[in-house]
């Protein structure tokens, strides 16, 4: 279709349906089957963000979505570049992220078992994402369109949150439509609020507990509900640890804040020995069980919004609901239970012992790092929780510093944890700096930033205010120190790479070396830079001790 003509077509129906949704930014990638959409996005006042793989289209959605909090769409072409993004949704699934993908199809007469040889044909697209996204939303005629959109969208948002699919073939994407163009479309995500009886329950369980904690989990902060729990725990004096997913879940300095020292035995034994353990948000996972050892000798209380989670590594009393709906039920349950149970006793309701406690464990865990040759790791962790901004986010692979960032960071952060591919941060990065407008920061090993390179190129296209830390330890770090611990020796993990900085600026992105006394002016330095811009710190990190494996 020419600029001249005002024919619309089913792409056109698409673009307008999600901006009626309340979409503002898309990103994706063009392909053939695709290109109606494209068009359309011509016509359409929704921003446009193209990145260089699918996969990065993907993760950049997912990260653009944690930053707004809301649904965000990404479009891509049909088979492989469908396909390509797979591994991104399946993060964005595993850590409930409202992400919409809109994919293309051969055209129709193709469908239905028929196989034509049309370019990049499967014979049934749709089910390689039934396993990995939240639901899938097949189109077929371009009266579909907005109503599939709205459903998908709607879905996304509704607790859990997560990835869906809409897939629309080629021909309905480009065919003209008498449609009236798409104006409103209203969603409106189901509550997933607590039963009343188990409320009740779990408040009982609470208040007559001696030593009550909590085990906050990712679906905390995804919920919003850092207020809810911050007032039931200081309403039940109990401590709170928060799951690497989980970070800025509950204030870091907080007396009763256990911080996310999960991998380490005293944090674990203290879970443990809990007389009721209130679980929110978390399926209590490898990750946040200390890799399932441990194992908790009083009740076990879990709020949970994925069904499937419940109960699924430790009985207890299951409350299937949003964390912050349940929460903010139980914190109002708990303050009527404790004041009439103090009143009819005349005694105080707070635990005396619980900050004590707190400040024991973490006590603890800061002299095992301290029996450990780990300054330079500490160091490096500390340099940049200085340099970064306040409130900017920042977005980290699956590297040794991201690692030591989950027990030690103090604030909140978004990495690939939930299904642990690599490639994340640069991409996710970017989209979250098309939401905030910037500084973000992204943290990369070499290993991963490979996975990313290319997206220099959006970065420096789109005027993104990104700063990438790239830590070059000559390999896939991580891998190398489980492979030495587990047999002797590493295989597979040393890899050839560019001069990250030299290949940084050819893209046209300023970019410098830097060591680890250097490090926290240096990344300041970038990180008020408006623009992107990378800081490679060449340094080889270690892991603190396996203490999952201590008695």
């Amino acid at each position: 279709m020419s600029r001249g003509q005002t024919a619309r077509t089913g792409g056109d129906l698409v673009v307008e349906s999600l901006a009626a949704l309340g979409a503002t930014t898309v990103f994706g990638e063009p392909g053939q089957h695709a290109l109606g959409l494209f068009d359309a996005l011509r016509r359409s006042d929704l921003r446009y963000v193209g990145c260089r793989t699918e996969l990065s289209v993907a993760f950049a959605a997912d990260g653009h979505a944690r930053a707004t909090g809301s649904v965000t769409p990404f479009i891509v072409s049909t088979g492989p570049g469908a396909l390509g993004t797979l591994p991104a949704l399946m993060e964005s699934r595993a850590a409930a992220v409202p992400v919409l993908a809109v994919s293309s199809q051969i055209p129709a007469d193709g469908l239905g078992g028929r196989r034509r040889g049309y370019l990049h044909e499967l014979p049934d697209q749709a089910a390689s994402f039934r396993d990995v996204v939240k639901s899938v939303h097949v189109v077929r005629t371009a009266g579909q369109i907005a109503p599939a959109l709205a459903e998908a969208w709607e879905l996304a948002l509704t607790a859990p949150a997560g990835p869906v699919l809409v897939e629309i073939p080629q021909d309905v994407l480009l065919a003209e439509t008498g449609i009236p163009a798409v104006r409103e479309l209203r969603v409106a995500p189901r509550p997933l609020a607590p039963r009343a009886e188990l409320v009740a329950a779990a408040a009982d369980l609470l208040v007559r507990a001696g030593n009550p904690v909590i085990l906050a989990g990712g679906g905390v902060v995804r919920a919003g509900a850092q207020a809810a729990l911050l007032e039931l725990a200081q309403e039940l004096d109990a401590p709170v640890a928060t799951t690497f997913g989980a970070k800025g879940a509950f204030p870091w300095e907080h007396p009763l804040s256990l911080q996310s020292w999960l991998e380490d035995r005293h944090l674990t034994a203290f879970l443990e020995e809990a007389d009721v353990l209130l679980v929110v948000g978390s399926g209590l996972g490898e990750l946040s069980s200390n890799y399932h050892t441990m194992r908790p000798r009083g009740r076990v209380v879990q709020i949970e919004a994925e069904l499937g989670k419940l109960e699924s590594n430790h009985p207890g009393l299951a409350v299937h609901a949003d964390a912050r709906l349940a929460l903010e039920e139980l914190a109002r349950a708990v303050k009527g239970a404790r004041t009439g149970r103090d009143m009819a006793s005349g005694r105080p309701g707070a635990q005396p012992a619980a900050r004590s406690a707190v400040r024991d464990v973490l006590t603890r865990v800061a002299a095992r790092l301290d029996a450990q040759d780990l300054a330079l790791e500490r160091s490096l962790l500390a340099a940049v929780d200085r340099a970064l901004p306040e409130r900017a986010p920042s977005f980290w692979d699956m590297t040794i510093l991201a690692y030591w960032a989950w027990s030690a960071w103090p604030r909140p952060m978004e990495s690939a944890q939930g299904a642990g591919g690599l490639g994340y941060a640069l991409p996710a990065a970017l989209g979250a700096a098309a939401a905030t407008g910037g500084p973000v920061l992204a943290v990369s090993g070499d290993g991963g930033a490979m996975y990313g390179l290319a997206e220099l190129a959006t970065l420096h296209q789109h005027r993104l205010d990104v700063t990438w830390l790239i830590v070059d330890d000559g390999g896939y770090g991580i891998l190398r120190e489980y492979m030495t611990d587990a047999f002797g020796t590493a295989t597979g993990t040393e890899l050839a790479r560019p001069d990250f900085a030299a290949l940084a600026a050819a893209f046209g992105v300023p970019a410098w070396r830097t060591t680890p006394e250097d490090l926290e002016s240096d990344l300041a330095r970038a990180l008020r830079t408006p623009g992107p811009s990378v800081v490679v710190l060449p340094a080889t990190l270690r892991m603190f001790a396996p203490t999952h494996l201590a008695g």
